[in-house]
């Protein structure tokens, strides 16, 4: 069962047909999405392995489907630009990890959902959204939007919406207060802090 409580903070191949109901268009930010989608079916499939497994398993589709370091510099805001090369090269491995680590956290056992893709894609400036849709096996449908952008010569993940909220937004006013009194360090500490938490869960 997804944990729609905790689905703002977001953010392979699925073991049986394909639950996943493809677009007709072949725009390929809608492809990352059906990649992201096909793992979290696997992870949810395997959800008895644990959240740390389903974070193993998570991890690589992560990092192809989302660009973590646009994120990061978002999420931490005005302080980023004062930070090392090597401060931020660790928020962004935190922030990489506490992605990962809601993912597994949420997506921890399957009931028959299923995920749809409307084909329909939006142009925003340089992004696209694409629309989707958590479907479970009875009840009601939960919309999950993907705000996307190219990076490294692939459409990537930039922003989810669950509905219209905004999960950078949150991470941002969230990460705020802890990026100016502590610095770089006390914020990666933190970052690690929560995946921690959601991994034990």
């Amino acid at each position: 069962m997804i944990d729609k409580r905790l689905l703002l903070l977001l953010s392979a191949a699925a073991l049986a047909a394909p639950p996943v109901v493809h677009a007709q268009a072949s725009d390929p930010a809608i492809a990352t999405i059906d990649g992201l989608d096909n793992a979290l079916l696997e992870s949810m499939k395997t959800g008895k392995a644990g959240a740390e497994a389903r974070y193993v398993r998570l991890l690589p589709a992560v990092e192809r489907a989302f660009d973590i370091p646009t994120m990061t510099r978002f999420a931490v805001g005005d302080a980023w630009k004062g930070y090392s090369p090597g401060d931020q090269a660790a928020l962004t491995k935190a922030f990489t990890r506490l992605t990962a680590a809601n993912l597994a956290h949420n997506f921890a056992s399957f009931e028959g959902e299923q995920f749809t893709v409307n084909p329909a894609v939006q142009t925003r400036g340089p992004d696209k959204l694409v629309r989707s849709q958590i479907v479970p096996k009875s009840g009601e449908a939960t919309e999950l939007n993907y705000r996307m952008r190219q990076a490294g010569g692939s459409w990537k993940v930039i922003d989810v919406y669950f509905g219209s909220i905004s999960q950078l937004t949150a991470q941002r006013s969230d990460f705020a207060a802890a990026a100016v009194p502590g610095g770089a360090p006390e914020l990666t500490k933190k970052i690690n802090a929560k995946a921690d938490e959601l991994l034990k869960k």
